[in-house]
């Protein structure tokens, strides 16, 4: 195996360790959310800072296969798919925090009731994270698709949700409850950008696969 080739997939193997290290954030903070389950916000910390410092060692690690191989083509479009991938992925690590961040100022509250669609909302961008990391790791672009058509759901249940919201806020005499809704948008808004990195990724799967962009809707169609 060429030595290209070998850095190429340890690229792909950093990739996926840190793609493990956003689930894992990520099943934390709603275990969090869902438990009420203060513990769990100190672990998804420490699991941050892993993925900051994996972000910089992937960044570093495709400038360098760029600089020192000039590669063309597949390689090419594998390895500027990879930085993007990377920034995503740090991302989702971001909204992660603020979820938990959130999520620690409802847990001392005990007036709001949860809106149906959250659980709903949250297994879909679950499953989204989990098949878009698939089809990176297997260059699967029919599942990179998926992950496409699966965002239009999430959009929709996130109006519901803010819907549902506002019309509590107007109703609410108590002030806490309204406080408390609020900081549910804000959760709300951070999972619906956990889906639309989700989509990010999958679409990087695709041009990395077929050389489409397909990142904006009006191509995609």
């Amino acid at each position: 195996m060429r030595h290209f080739d070998s850095e190429i997939n340890d690229l792909q193997d950093c990739l996926i360790s840190m793609a493990g290290l956003v689930q894992e954030m990520i099943k934390v903070v709603m275990k969090e959310l869902v438990d009420k389950d203060l513990k769990q916000s100190g672990v998804v910390l420490c699991l941050e800072k892993k993925v900051n410092i994996q972000e910089l060692v992937i960044d570093d690690k495709c400038l360098k296969l760029i600089a020192l191989n000039q590669p063309v083509g597949v390689d090419l479009r594998f390895i500027t798919s990879a930085m993007r991938i990377n920034s995503d992925l740090e991302r989702m690590g971001d909204e992660a925090v603020n979820i938990s961040e959130k999520a620690v100022c409802l847990t001392k509250n005990t007036k709001f009731k949860p809106l149906t669609d959250i659980p709903e909302m949250i297994e879909i961008v679950q499953d989204m994270i989990m098949d878009c990391i698939k089809a990176f790791n297997t260059n699967d672009s029919e599942l990179a698709l998926s992950v496409l058509i699966k965002d239009n759901k999430v959009d929709n249940l996130r109006n519901r949700v803010f819907n549902n919201l506002k019309n509590l806020m107007i109703k609410a005499l108590n002030v806490k409850i309204i406080q408390e809704a609020v900081d549910l948008m804000f959760i709300v808004k951070s999972i619906e950008r956990l889906g639309d990195h989700a989509t990010n990724i999958s679409e990087d799967v695709i041009f990395m696969v077929h050389g489409k962009n397909v990142r904006h809707p009006k191509v995609r169609r």
